[in-house]
């Protein structure tokens, strides 16, 4: 994995993380970092469920304040993960 693209340790969890050379920022997986905080079965269940949870309370939608980033699936294949 390169620097562009390394895992983030946390204790005992591992958390996808994209480099980007322009801005100078890391990006993370906001359901890798959901998985750690929540100790979720299913991370991106938990993720969806409180999109649709915070928007019907207080109208704010968590998708515009995070954006996809096309990133390794923990089985290594490619795709699209926050």
């Amino acid at each position: 994995m390169s620097h562009e693209q390394a895992l983030a340790a946390f204790e005992n969890y591992q958390i996808r993380r994209i480099y980007d050379n322009a801005s100078g920022m890391w990006y993370f997986s906001v359901i890798d970092i959901v998985g750690v905080l929540t100790d979720s079965v299913n991370p991106r269940d938990y993720w969806f469920k409180m999109k649709i949870r915070v928007k019907s309370e207080d109208g704010l939608e968590l998708s515009t304040i995070c954006r996809q980033l096309k990133m390794k699936a923990p089985d290594g294949k490619d795709s699209h993960l926050l």
